[in-house]
């Protein structure tokens, strides 16, 4: 039988997206002998451009990445289409591939992101990425003036019902299964005072006609006319393959996420985290910035080891 061959890296980062990309860029430009693993399952992908990325505002999450593959492949950085399904640790790390691939790892940057898992009312997942929203900062300039809805996920729904009227004075808070007693006194006086509509009672899909959402469709029949809706999915961290290799991890409220510094480093040593993967706010230049921060860390952190092991 022929020994399955495993090829070695001084550095897998796992997640293609705009944080794996901005490290394998830096390391690749360090001389870092590096492997991108890429699912290709970006997180914004339903989106048609992001906003918000100083030179890069109105791009689409699609040619970002295009642009980002071709500039890592310029320093001599592998990607491949693939999904690290396992990664155990001897010293180096192995990473086990879903194609029954193995690669080790002198050092490894988890950019897995998260998963958006929306609420289940009709109409929400068709339209998500398009008249169905969840960031102001990403998408409010180009709806602004529209009437909105906030579709209430839990209590802290509230703080997105008024962070929406900032780009809008016709916003209504569909509280859906959220008890109104759920909201403090503070939380109805904010909303009165920005001038938001609240409608307690659970809704059963959204109105769409043609290719737009035209309204807001209660338990009980009433139609709310509304052009746009904001609503908050629950984070899901893809975070496996920290909790394999038996990462600390900190609760918070908007999921599990593990315990890193001011570089990204885990509680792992040698396994940095950047990108969604470490944080539910990550923009995607946050995500960038935080990659390249790792990055940077990693391939100095390299040649401090290899330094202080030369005799």
């Amino acid at each position: 039988m022929t020994e399955k061959h495993t090829e070695s890296y001084e550095v897998v980062v796992v997640g293609g997206g705009a944080a794996g990309l901005s490290a394998a860029l830096v390391l690749g430009r360090a001389r870092r002998r590096t492997l991108v693993v890429d699912a290709g399952e970006p997180r914004n992908a339903p989106a048609a451009h992001m906003q918000g990325y100083l030179s890069r505002d109105g791009m689409s999450p699609a040619e970002f990445l295009a642009v980002g593959r071709e500039e890592i492949a310029r320093y001599g950085v592998e990607l491949v289409r693939d999904r690290a399904v396992d990664v155990t640790r001897d010293g180096d790390f192995t990473v086990a591939l879903a194609s029954g691939r193995s690669v080790r790892a002198r050092r490894l940057v988890v950019a897995t992101g998260l998963r958006d898992e929306l609420p289940d009312v009709p109409g929400v997942a068709e339209r998500f990425g398009n008249d169905v929203l969840h960031c102001p900062y990403c998408h409010g300039w180009e709806v602004r003036d529209r009437a909105f809805g906030v579709l209430a996920t839990t209590p802290l729904s509230v703080h997105q019902a008024l962070m929406v009227s900032q780009w809008s004075k016709d916003v209504t808070f569909f509280l859906h299964e959220v008890a109104e007693s759920d909201l403090s006194d503070d939380d109805l006086r904010r909303l009165a005072a920005a001038g938001v509509k609240v409608v307690p009672r659970e809704v059963a899909g959204l109105v769409i006609e043609g290719d737009r959402l035209t309204g807001v469709r209660l338990a009980d029949g009433t139609v709310h006319a509304r052009e746009v809706v904001f609503t908050a999915p629950r984070a899901v961290p893809q975070t496996g393959l920290l909790e394999k290799l038996g990462a600390e991890f900190q609760e918070t409220p908007f999921g599990s996420y593990p315990v890193v510094d001011p570089t990204g480093l885990t509680s792992v040593p040698g396994v940095w985290a950047a990108g969604n993967a470490m944080g539910f706010a990550e923009q995607v230049i946050n995500a960038a910035s935080g990659g390249y921060r790792a990055g940077a860390f990693i391939n100095g952190e390299l040649l401090l080891t290899d330094l202080d092991a030369t005799p």
